[in-house]
């Protein structure tokens, strides 16, 4: 018997060497990495016939997608840390149990609160998707002796992020017309108990928690739960702030400030701290990556929700009409992002992205009323690109400036940094909209769209840890100078790929 198990473990080690990412593991890590961008963008369709049947003001309803930014802009990273602690597989598995009880709650509720603690569900739960894939992904990378990233994985994570949201305002619309709005929620049921079949089946299990470091007290340090707890009520009061705007919400910016500063306060005098801020001032390349994506999603997203209200108010066009226009940004993000990942660029992508977020924003200012629907099509084709760039290249560079045995954190804050700059756009879109959805406002949305290309293709041409990058760090805490050969990052990456047996 010993010598079957030695042989079985023999097998599986030699099938991990030549095949570590097969679709069996990657395909659960797909499903769960898109919960949380599509039922994002899903809900869009749903307010206004939730306000219909609830008999409350639309506007009202804008807690349904508020709820479930802030939940995920928090539960991200702490999903991530806990990833890292207690193992991926298991809050893997503990996030699809909450969407589907999420799903549940949403589609037998009968009042707006009700739907408003389901939406906080789903974005706990579908919040653990895309850390626990990072991890699952680099510790996989390192079992198989991987140096390079696997770009063809990393290309599918990205698709399953970006283009989902994308394609979420036509699902929903297509599917709360056919079916009611409660399937905006249902709908999560099915899918959540297919991943739930195949993350059980598929995903290694995790290590054994130790039984005299598994108590309370115990794995609450590990966690860092202070810092936890700091960054949750210093998040949701700055989240509560900006989506108040342009109103100021002084009681919310006084929450902010009192929790952040007895936050960072504490987690600067710890040791291995929830929220690194030595580690991330140390680490300008993680730094930067936070902001490009956090820039370039502010320009996505607003054109994903302020577009589709201004066509929908000043064009004329239906739910449908509008989110159909758009289903071609989400393809071509699809189709561009596995390419692109698979040969592990970094410089070339993010300077695509601004680029084209600077052409696709002077489209914006080009557009009127009047325009016809090929050009509104062509604008979001643009940007889909935009979409599929910024992705794939600033993933890439997450994967390989983030410290190894801090994956999950530094994925968290990605995503978190990525909702910061979805409910920027919707914070500029409801000031240059709070006349109506109007040209002139169209226009000005386009003014700020062409200040944030500029500023993330600054950021991107000035960094020099783009250049030349070969293969990742082992730390990702510092950044020590080093001597860099002239090679383009062309002929860098294609050496890298030639390594990465995906």
């Amino acid at each position: 018997m010993r010598a079957i198990g030695a042989a079985r473990t023999g097998s599986t080690a030699k099938g991990l060497a030549h095949k570590p990412f097969a679709w069996t593991f990657t395909a659960p890590l797909y499903v769960g990495s898109s919960l949380n961008p599509i039922n994002s963008s899903l809900i869009a369709t749903a307010l206004v016939p939730i306000a219909a049947e609830l008999h409350v003001a639309v506007g009202s309803t804008a807690v349904l997608v508020s709820s479930l930014y802030l939940a995920s802009a928090v539960a991200q990273p702490t999903a991530g840390k806990l990833a890292e602690v207690l193992g991926p597989r298991r809050i893997f598995l503990a996030g699809i149990v909450l969407v589907l009880v999420g799903g549940l709650v949403g589609g037998l509720g009968q009042d707006l609160a009700t739907l408003t603690v389901a939406r906080v569900l789903i974005g706990v739960g579908t919040s653990a998707g895309f850390p626990c894939a990072m991890v699952l992904i680099r510790r996989r990378a390192g079992e198989a002796g991987m140096d390079a990233p696997p770009g063809a994985v990393l290309g599918g994570i990205a698709v399953a992020g970006m283009a989902t949201a994308a394609v979420g305002p036509p699902i929903g619309g297509l599917l709360v017309g056919a079916a009611g709005w409660r399937w905006a929620f249902l709908i999560n049921i099915p899918v959540t108990a297919i991943a739930m079949v195949m993350a059980l089946r598929q995903l290694p299990r995790d290590a054994a928690l130790d039984r005299e470091h598994s108590g309370f007290r115990e794995v609450a340090g590990r966690i860092d739960l202070p810092g936890v707890l700091g960054f949750a009520g210093s998040m949701s009061a700055l989240v509560i702030f900006l989506m108040s705007l342009p109103r100021v919400e002084w009681a919310a910016l006084a929450v902010f400030v009192l929790a952040a500063v007895p936050t960072v306060v504490w987690e600067l005098r710890r040791t291995a701290p929830f929220f690194d801020f030595r580690g991330l001032a140390a680490n300008g390349a993680l730094a930067r990556t936070y902001l490009r994506q956090a820039l370039t999603l502010l320009g996505v997203y607003s054109v994903l929700y302020g577009m589709t209200q201004w066509m929908e108010a000043a064009h004329g066009l239906s739910t449908v009409e509008a989110g159909l226009l758009l289903l071609p940004m989400g393809a071509v993000s699809a189709l561009l992002s596995r390419p692109i990942a698979r040969r592990n660029l970094v410089r070339g992508p993010l300077i695509a992205s601004a680029v084209t977020m600077l052409l696709g924003a002077v489209g914006i200012l080009l557009l009127t009323s009047h325009s016809p629907a090929i050009a509104l099509v062509l604008v979001s084709l643009v940007f889909g690109v935009t979409s599929a760039t910024t992705t794939v290249g600033n993933q890439t560079a997450l994967y390989l400036a983030a410290p190894a045995d801090r994956i999950g954190t530094a994925s968290g804050l990605f995503r978190t940094f990525g909702y910061l700059g979805s409910i920027a756009s919707a914070v500029i879109g409801g000031i240059v909209f709070r006349d109506g959805a109007s040209d002139h406002g169209l226009h000005t949305l386009g003014i700020v769209l062409v200040a944030a290309g500029l500023a993330v293709l600054l950021l991107t041409l000035l960094d020099r840890r783009l250049m030349g990058r070969g293969t990742s760090h082992p730390t990702g805490t510092t950044e020590t100078p080093t001597t860099e050969t002239p090679t383009t990052e062309t002929t860098t990456m294609d050496t890298r790929t030639k390594e990465n047996p995906t």
